[in-house]
């Protein structure tokens, strides 16, 4: 994966069936880089080892995003290290967190944070999710029972947010965040964990669940390029806005003046 240009799924122009896949909580992974190649065109590093798990570093290097299929439970790990006021922070999703959902994060974090006051809670209601007290939890569940968002405390008494999708057969996956992380990051995977519109999978990877609803879908590879190829445009066109900006900021501060300082010293 490492400094390779990505080229899409495949050449040729023979439509191939996909499905469209409802709810997308339980559409299963899909395609990871669909968040790998939004990271790397936002300037993020991919520090992936040959043959190995993706691993992409932020521009600043205060976070981590890994994603590594081949260990239990597997799946994403996103690490954010402390930061003057900000403490360490850590997310853990599970292989089968849709793609899409895991980017509400993984997008969140390329951007800067919004003015207003973060609220998980908000996009959930939104989307007519049931909220209540659960002795000391609170919970929010989708309208379709499938999938919920819940502010516990644990054993040990820690608090933390955990969140998931299961169907009746099991099928499914869940994700927790450590108390500490940024809150609109987890406002921002909620929203589009609600998001109700579909999402796509190619045909051999749709999750075998009673509980989802599929449109077959005919689709060349070139529309799939194009598709993916708006994104990462989208992501470069925002960097490049962000650096931009900071390049042309106007200085603070007052730069010393060379020749006060030589007076001084010959003084």
């Amino acid at each position: 994966m490492k400094k390779k240009q990505w080229q899409g799924w495949g050449p040729g122009e023979q439509a191939e069936q996909h499905y469209l896949v409802h709810p997308r909580a339980l559409a299963g992974g899909g395609d990871v880089r669909h968040i790998s190649e939004f990271l790397r065109a936002s300037g993020w590093r991919d520090k992936s080892k040959v043959n190995g798990p993706l691993l992409m570093e932020s521009p600043d290097r205060t976070v981590r995003v890994a994603y590594d299929p081949c260990v239990l439970p597997g799946g994403w790990t996103i690490h954010g290290r402390a930061d003057g006021p900000n403490g360490e922070w850590s997310a853990h999703l599970g292989r089968q967190t849709p793609v899409e959902i895991v980017a509400g994060l993984t997008d969140a974090l390329t951007r800067p944070r919004s003015a207003h006051a973060p609220n998980v809670w908000v996009p959930l209601q939104e989307q007519n999710w049931h909220t209540r007290f659960e002795g000391e939890h609170y919970t929010a569940t989708s309208p379709d029972g499938t999938a919920w968002t819940q502010y516990r405390h644990g054993s040990d008494g820690a608090a933390l947010w955990w969140t998931g999708a299961k169907d009746k057969q099991g099928n499914g996956w869940t994700a927790n965040f450590t108390p500490n992380t940024p809150m609109h990051l987890v406002q921002a995977f909620s929203a589009e964990l609600a998001n109700p519109d579909p999402v796509m999978r190619p045909r051999g990877r749709i999750t075998h669940s009673a509980q989802i609803r599929t449109w077959s879908v005919s689709v060349r590879p070139s529309e799939l390029r194009a598709w993916q190829q708006a994104r990462i445009t989208a992501a470069r066109a925002a960097t490049w806005a962000r650096n931009s900006a900071r390049s042309t900021r106007p200085r603070t501060t007052a730069r010393p003046s060379t020749h006060a300082g030589s007076a001084r010293i010959r003084h």
